[in-house]
């Protein structure tokens, strides 16, 4: 969202930005000369805090009110509003938009939420899809029951607040009729329907031009390219034990490790001077410069490891992780390893395929595909769709 704004403000818009209250979402905005108008509560503390999944409708209420009451006084004026994120958040943005007669375009950062006969929807927390169902048009059937029965009294309560009609399916509301998909077509080529009018921008990407720390700068040159292993907020998803075997499976290689701390402030095993820990830094910069890339499988981290030409081994957690896991492996650019939780073996095993000098060539040859224009794109029609 911040390498659009960069973009929109270039050509002469105004931008403001509505998004959850964590201060490293407001630095970057500020950084860009955006200010983060917040809501409800900090990503950093709902991705820690786990709660259950019966609680999800009442947290959806939440979040749809919170849109009502923040968003509705910072869209007033707009010429058209971006709604994006979690499903009640992204519904309740596009409900300030009908509410406020401005048009609203939907976007998504992955193709999973996107109905497609050729794959099937993810499943929400506590309502697993039926196993015996294998045709992926009925198992999209039961996923937009699923999201009304999640997340359909809660929008509609709060429409009917502010004197809008309910809608009856709340997934078709929030996508629309012509929904964005930003990701790159190389890394995430659209696999969908005719039904479905979806827009493929490329990835939002913000140029980052922080120098790398001293530091950092010191270790890289001492020796060889490291590999570099980081699970950023999906940090507090791993294994207590991640860094150990990590940095024991990168030794096994006989290679340097750079451990991210990430959100759960991964630490270093021993003072041996073949591994450094690192904070937030210029990923940009950094991962043309690393032996592999070990991660979770963001979109954000994968597309930009792939943008480096770095090899990659993807430790999937949640969500849509497991599929960038899997487009690395079918592009051949490094390996998805299998489940969330490695061990010293299956993490050697997959740094064994990501090392190869035939992964490096091939992610050499992917980087030079991958889009740089995405967020430019998508400001040029957005200012389209404004009018």
């Amino acid at each position: 969202m911040a390498g659009l704004a960069v973009q929109l403000r270039a050509l002469g818009a105004e931008v403001r930005v509505c998004g959850p209250a964590d201060e490293e979402f407001a630095k970057l905005l500020a950084g860009v000369g955006v200010e983060l108008v917040p809501f409800g509560p900090s990503a950093r503390a709902l991705t820690k805090s786990a709660p259950p999944p019966s609680s999800l409708p009442e947290r959806a209420a939440a979040v749809v009110a919170s849109q009502l009451d923040v968003v509705t006084p910072a869209a007033e004026g707009c010429d058209v509003l971006v709604a994006t994120g979690m499903i009640s958040a992204a519904a309740g943005a596009r409900s300030v938009a009908e509410k406020l007669g401005i048009p609203s375009v939907s976007v998504t950062f992955q193709q999973l939420t996107l109905p497609s006969p050729d794959r099937p929807p993810l499943a929400f927390p506590g309502r697993p899809l039926p196993p015996e169902v294998t045709d992926n048009r009925v198992l999209w059937d039961l996923d937009a029951q699923n999201i009304n029965a999640l997340f359909g009294e809660a929008l509609n309560t709060n429409r009917a607040s502010i004197g809008l009609p309910p809608v009856d399916s709340v997934r078709d509301f929030v996508i629309g009729d012509r929904p964005w998909l930003a990701t790159d077509p190389t890394l995430d080529p659209w696999q969908g329907t005719p039904d479905l009018d979806v827009v493929q921008t490329g990835a939002w990407v913000l140029p980052d031009e922080r120098p790398l720390p001293e530091e950092l700068e010191a270790f890289l040159e001492a020796g060889e390219p490291p590999v570099y292993v980081g699970f950023g907020s999906m940090s507090m998803h791993a294994s207590a034990d991640a860094a150990q075997v990590a940095i024991e499976a990168v030794r096994a290689h006989g290679r340097r490790v750079l451990i991210a701390r990430g959100w759960a402030d991964l630490a270093l095993i021993d003072d041996a001077d073949d591994c450094f820990a690192v904070g937030e830094v210029n990923h940009q910069a950094l991962f043309g410069r690393v032996a592999a890339v070990v991660h979770h499988g963001g979109a954000g981290t994968t597309t930009t490891a792939t943008r480096a030409g770095a090899p990659q081994v993807v430790v999937p957690q949640i969500a849509d992780q497991p599929y960038w896991a899997g487009r690395v492996a079918e592009l051949g650019i490094g390996a998805a390893h299998d489940g969330p939780t490695p061990t010293f073996e299956s993490l050697s095993a997959a740094l064994g395929t990501a090392l190869t000098p035939e992964t490096r060539e091939r992610a050499t040859a992917v980087a030079g595909t991958i889009r740089t224009d995405g967020a430019t794109v998508a400001a040029k029609l957005l200012l389209d769709a404004a009018g």
